[in-house]
């Protein structure tokens, strides 16, 4: 359905590093890089990353988020690692959620920015 999202952020440098380091677990690489947006992907860009002096605030009741597919769990367990260790912050830890499915193994952070991400990969064990 969707062919790519656009946020806005106030350092692109900083997003530029948290999001190289978050989505590089899950396979998604920055396709393109210039000095007020950034693409990320596999083989074409579907987040775009654009310098904003007026980004949407954080809203945790918004129940906005975005969702990252991931190929397997280890590679949920290594986002949320990384995106801690880039400037995220934890919003529920690597693990299954038994409300959203038998195997819907899935972890929760907040960027720099206060948008809230997912990783999840829905294979068994």
């Amino acid at each position: 359905m969707l062919d790519h999202i656009s946020i806005g952020v106030r350092d692109i440098s900083r997003t530029k590093n948290f999001y190289d380091a978050a989505l590089k677990p899950l396979g998604y690489i920055c396709l393109s890089a210039g000095d007020s947006s950034l693409g990320y992907g596999k083989a074409q860009v579907q987040l775009w990353v654009n310098a904003s002096a007026k980004p949407i605030k954080p809203e945790m009741d918004s129940g906005l988020h975005v969702c990252f597919a991931a190929p397997t769990r280890k590679s949920v367990d290594a986002f949320h690692k990384s995106a801690l260790a880039s400037g995220g912050s934890d919003n529920g830890k690597p693990g299954l959620r038994a409300d959203y499915g038998e195997n819907y193994y899935a972890a929760f952070v907040i960027d720099p920015d206060g948008y809230r991400i997912e990783a999840y990969c829905s294979l068994a064990g």
